[in-house]
């Protein structure tokens, strides 16, 4: 084999993988709209949406982004920015909580 044919053949790879991503993330979306028309709870409804969004999130910065091949720092920088995330998410449920008892 060649070395052009070799490189084919890697391009031929990466452009299933981007496929098969792809598929994943219109199978997802339709799963978030089939979803949104179960009768559930808002607090269950809005989980299993972030849960779901957070999966398709990780796929497109994993493989459209191309984090999954980088350093062990750019891992940790984006697990601390996800904490941070849920974090930020938390502060109004704290805050909404103070306020219950005050009034």
């Amino acid at each position: 084999m060649s070395a052009s044919h070799d490189h084919e053949i890697d391009i031929d790879h990466h452009v299933k993988v981007y496929i098969r991503v792809f598929i994943a993330l219109l199978v997802l979306t339709v799963i978030t709209v089939a979803v949104s028309y179960l009768e559930m709870s808002p607090p269950a409804a809005i989980a299993l949406g972030l849960f779901i969004a957070s999966v398709k999130a990780s796929l497109v910065a994993c493989y459209f982004m191309h984090l999954i091949s980088e350093r062990k720092l750019i891992g940790y920088v984006l697990v601390l920015t996800v904490l941070f995330f849920f974090f930020e998410l938390l502060i109004p449920l704290v805050t909404e909580g103070n306020n219950l008892g005050m009034g």
